[in-house]
């Protein structure tokens, strides 16, 4: 079942270059945060439990309550993540794929790593599958990463971000001469 993401904060994007999680294969991932009151919540909700019901049929009202107490639903509380910025008091989409997903810019255009967007904090639309598992790896119910689009800017989560041009206005010249160098 494919879902469109209206204006989520991203989180730990893995959308240009593949990178391997734990014992997994390289993957493409992100995570997509929601404020517990938005009403997509309750869409993701019942897509859940739709591609649930597809796979278990009478069983999958259980399994969701056993897997949503285990965290093996594409659907987490925020607060598992609380020492990430975003993620405490919010509930996110983890989602990831084996095939790199398309990446846009607001105007539709391709983007690459080097476009610096999307980044980690920013909002994006994002289109997603979800799918019910079960197999040798257990039960769940998981999210493919199809496609990306940045939205808006946010506050990066995790500082490092670019300087501007500005910021090298205030620029005074590097003291010279004797006692300049504290170190000697």
């Amino acid at each position: 079942m494919q879902l469109k993401l209206s204006k989520v904060r991203l989180a730990f994007p893995a959308l240009f270059v593949a990178k391997k999680i734990a014992d997994s294969e390289p993957s493409f991932s992100a995570n997509f945060i929601l404020d517990p009151a938005d009403p997509q919540v309750a869409t993701i909700r019942k897509a859940i439990t739709d591609v649930a019901v597809e796979k278990w049929g009478a069983d999958a009202v259980a399994n969701i309550k056993e897997l949503n107490a285990k965290d093996r639903l594409c659907l987490h509380n925020g607060d598992t993540k609380a020492r990430f910025d975003g993620f405490p008091g919010n509930v996110f989409i983890s989602a990831r794929s084996m095939k790199r997903p398309l990446v846009l810019g607001a105007d539709k255009a391709p983007l690459t790593q080097a476009d610096g967007k999307p980044y980690a904090g920013c909002y994006v639309n994002a289109i997603i599958e979800l799918y019910a598992q079960d197999n040798q790896f257990g039960k769940r119910v998981n999210a493919s990463l199809m496609g990306v689009m940045f939205a808006s800017d946010g506050p990066q989560f995790g500082g490092g971000a670019a300087a501007t041009p500005e910021m090298f206005d205030a620029f005074e010249a590097a003291p010279e001469g004797p006692g300049a160098d504290p170190w000697n």
